[in-house]
């Protein structure tokens, strides 16, 4: 986890507000920084702030290769195939950075090719000098950030891992101008024309959730002829986490107690003995009182022998935290934001408390496997199907979000392996009727894939669904019901209309207003409230007002 920023085509009274708004990312990367201006390109500037996370000596950004010199790459993200992408293709790597696979690529097979046949998560920039170029791309699900600013009439281009490095530009800017999130699994070029503006050249999406990867797989196919569809699940769920174990610093697990963290951190442990880590995993969860979630995270470790951290909440730390939280997140979505004051504490406290700097977590499965409550609603197993796709794509809006955001704002890296690209194109391809929920259980297949694996208490394995801003709360008072309560101890003005979503509830337009002070008209950040589908008359996006939770 790093943060990018670049701009093209600007000029030189632009120069205060780069410098401000590079500032503003700077809680992604506290190990260095760099900011530069490229003498052999008309105003291009980049900058970087680096978390040094593999090869901590020559990991510094812009990278520029003695084989490429004309050719300046900014990335964040970790490419998992670097290694066999060398041997592949006998790239003459240079570092032990596992990003410098992205310009070898490139210069051997074109900028498409690139960004298919990389296996990881990432957000680049990569600037071709000789052919006068800025290509820009994002990973498949947007597991790791990236902001386009963009003025056509002006000729101006502006990057940056997050919306608030890049607001001041906006508002500088001309009424024609975007800015927005860069779409996940698109890649984009623009190219640098004489006077330094640059000119659209191209946007196109390049993959979608379930495409087949071009790469060559972790997990080679010949290995999986023969095996159970379980087995098969279970093997690359496994693979996912293996590959993100590239780390040279203490890596941890997040941990609630459902099924989804409860997985990722007993298959992180199982590797860590595999591999020798010279450290105990850490295992992290977070609550209030009596809350469900750290009475199972609390069994869970114990099974597992981990390294275990409690971290308790109460009604002062929300109220401090609150506007922090929508601040560092860029969104005013309700259960987005109620969802991610619990991560945002829990990272503070891994921050302040703890070595750890790679934290495993269990987002994507609730979208890939069919893991809402409403699930259980569905009309018919390919309407189902739609709903995963449409959640998978739009993850980078709301719990890709989260993940992110409220990590990074510790400079924590978060690894997410049920996003990787391999498994998600299996579990996808699988028979739709599958991966429905059977006899009332959600992520039924998911959970007998691991049924003999002996990695798991039952008790955990088949623990109902909990949605996490539900989970941490005391089974007496929900999480929603104490922001409730410290919303209404504060004033705001009433009676608001804003651009495109209207808030509707004393919570949404606290939250409304909160994020209007510090990224003002940027509605498209929110494109909609998420929502439980299939569920009538319900107006809260809480799990406790679905039928089938009072049932559990």
């Amino acid at each position: 986890m790093c943060g990018i920023w670049a701009l093209f085509g600007g000029s030189e009274d632009l120069c205060p507000l780069c410098t401000e708004s590079f500032l503003t990312i700077r809680h992604r990367g506290p190990d260095a920084w760099r900011f530069e201006a490229d003498a052999r390109e008309p105003f291009a500037i980049f900058g970087f702030r680096r978390l040094a996370i593999v090869d901590g000596l020559h990991g510094m950004q812009p990278m520029r290769l003695h084989l490429y010199p004309r050719t300046n790459l900014i990335c964040n993200g970790e490419i998992y195939n670097y290694k066999r992408l060398q041997t592949q293709h006998k790239f003459p790597y240079e570092t032990k950075c596992d990003v410098e696979a992205i310009t070898h690529l490139y210069h051997n097979f074109g900028f498409q090719k690139t960004v298919k046949n990389l296996d990881g998560v990432f957000a680049f920039c990569l600037v071709d000098g000789e052919k006068k170029k800025v290509c820009v791309a994002r990973d498949p699900y947007g597991v790791r950030p990236l902001f386009e600013y963009w003025d056509e009439e002006r000729g101006v281009l502006g990057i940056s891992s997050e919306g608030k490095g890049l607001i001041k530009l906006k508002q500088n800017g001309n009424g024609s101008s975007t800015l927005r999130q860069f779409p996940p699994g698109h890649y984009a070029q623009w190219s640098i024309l004489d006077d330094g503006k640059v000119k659209l050249d191209f946007i196109e999406r390049y993959t979608s959730p379930g495409m087949p990867p071009n790469f060559l797989p972790f997990v080679p196919e010949a290995e999986l002829d023969g095996k159970s569809i379980e087995e098969k699940t279970a093997r690359l769920l496994e693979a996912a986490c293996e590959k993100r174990l590239m780390s040279d610093r203490r890596i941890g697990c997040l941990l609630s107690g459902g099924l989804d963290s409860s997985l990722i951190a007993a298959l992180v442990v199982k590797l860590a003995k595999k591999h020798n880590l010279p450290y105990k995993i850490q295992t992290f969860a977070i609550g209030m009182g009596d809350s469900p979630d750290l009475i199972a995270a609390r069994s869970v470790a114990d099974h597992l022998g981990t390294e275990h951290h409690e971290v308790q909440f109460d009604e002062n730390d929300v109220k401090e935290a609150l506007d922090n939280v929508i601040y560092h997140l860029e969104t005013f979505d309700i259960t987005t934001i109620r969802a991610s004051l619990p991560m945002y504490l829990l990272s503070k406290y891994i921050k302040e408390k703890t070595n750890t700097t790679v934290v495993f977590s269990g987002e994507g499965a609730d979208e890939l496997a069919q893991g809402y409550i409403y699930f259980r609603d569905a009309p018919s197993e390919n309407i189902a199907h739609e709903e995963s796709l449409r959640l998978l794509s739009d993850i980078y809006l709301y719990d890709g979000l989260r993940a992110d955001r409220t990590t990074s704002a510790f400079s924590l890296e978060l690894r997410v392996p049920f996003l990787d690209i391999q498994f998600t194109n299996h579990y996808l391809s699988l028979d739709p009727k599958l991966r429905q929920p059977q006899n009332g259980i959600e992520k039924h297949l998911l959970r007998s894939s691991f049924a003999n694996s002996g990695l798991l208490p039952d008790t955990i394995l088949w623990r109902h669904k909990e949605a996490f801003s539900d989970g941490v709360a005391s089974i007496k008072k929900s999480l929603f019901t104490v922001i409730g309560e410290v919303i209404a101890e504060r004033s705001i003005e009433e009676n608001v209309v804003y651009p495109g979503l209207q808030p509707t509830t004393a919570e949404s337009k606290y939250y409304r207003y909160v994020f209007e002070k510090s990224y003002p008209g940027q509605h498209v950040f929110t494109p909609y409230y998420w929502m439980p589908k299939w569920v009538a008359g319900v107006t809260d996006p809480s799990a406790r007002f679905i039928k089938h939770y009072k049932e559990n």
